[in-house]
């Protein structure tokens, strides 16, 4: 017999014990999804109606001020929409771990409901693994659908007045492949941390705490998970910013090419020139990571996830056989 085919009956009892509130799940991403792009095609029609007054938002002229104002206050309803939908993303995971670290698999190993399936010629190993399939497969399909329309919102938005550049933490974490890692991430430690407690309240708690511990640790050391671009230029000549880049550092390097940091000369009571002067300051520089490296950025991140999320797996079936054989 198929392991496809083992799975089915296991993976039907997990769907059926569940079916209200993923229901209500799908029908929240549902009703979030219609909000999103709803609000889209309301802007994009005022924004159309808006280029036929001739106003501007540049220069209002006389006449134009109710307009302006009403074509602005809904731009910045869209920017506020996506403002939300960003943080649904970033709190999404947490909630994906602690649906399987509590209802999922803690309150059966609490309660003592998982012996009445292993009793039914379901193996503690192919039990573990349908608590796992069922919300993965959910999670991997519907996370990548609300990134996929997060990404597209944030592509219409970037020609509105009220934008938000790629690299800002909450806009990073809500599009990419980085959110669908994080929610598998979480789904397996949501598992271990059931197995190893085995109390639903107190394996939530701890899933909390793991994703705040990764989300602070992963925004942390982000910057360093590839390699920076540097530009270096005199300090007294003319340099544009990078458009789209997110600064990783500045600062001042030395004619023996040593970096010196950026508020070398700030509490110094000579001239500027004659400070960095007397530090034999040749040039300036800029660390950064221009648009083209979202991509690489999230690849690299979302790698990092599937590892610690195959680590803690691997971990919690190796519990569950300690326990249980």
């Amino acid at each position: 017999m198929s392991t496809l085919s083992l799975m089915r009956g296991p993976a039907r009892v997990v769907v059926r014990r569940h079916r209200r509130p993923l229901w209500t799940v799908g029908a929240l991403a549902l009703a979030g999804i219609a909000a999103v792009v709803g609000t889209y095609l309301w802007t994009s029609s005022v924004s159309d109606t808006f280029a036929g007054t001739g106003c501007s938002a540049q220069k209002v002229t006389r006449g134009c001020g109710d307009t302006v104002r009403h074509f602005l206050d809904t731009e910045f309803h869209f920017h506020q929409v996506l403002a939300y939908a960003d943080l649904v993303m970033m709190l999404l995971p947490a909630f994906i771990g602690i649906f399987v670290a509590g209802p999922v698999i803690g309150r059966e190993l609490e309660s003592g409901t998982y012996k009445l399936s292993w009793t039914q010629s379901v193996s503690p190993a192919r039990w573990l693994a349908a608590q796992l399939a069922v919300p993965a497969v959910l999670a991997l399909a519907g996370v990548s659908v609300l990134s996929a329309v997060c990404a597209w919102a944030r592509s219409k938005a970037n020609g509105t007045h009220y934008t938000q550049e790629w690299y800002e933490r909450v806009v990073y974490g809500a599009m990419g492949t980085v959110p669908v890692g994080y929610a598998l991430c979480m789904l397996a430690f949501g598992a271990l941390a059931a197995l190893l407690l085995r109390r639903t309240v107190a394996a939530m708690i701890v899933t909390v705490v793991a994703y705040s511990a990764l989300v602070v640790t992963l925004n942390t050391v982000r910057n360093s998970l590839w390699p920076v671009r540097t530009d270096t230029f005199r300090f007294d000549g003319a340099y544009r910013f990078p458009q789209a880049a997110a600064d990783t550092g500045q600062g001042w390097i030395t004619t023996g090419g040593k970096r010196l940091p950026a508020d070398v000369c700030l509490n110094s009571a000579d001239d500027l020139k004659d400070c960095l002067a007397g530090h034999d300051v040749a040039f300036r520089y800029l660390d950064y990571h221009p648009a083209s490296h979202f991509w690489p950025l999230q690849l690299v991140e979302t790698g990092v996830l599937l590892v610690l999320a195959a680590a803690a797996v691997a971990l919690a079936f190796r519990v569950l056989r300690r326990h249980h054989g």
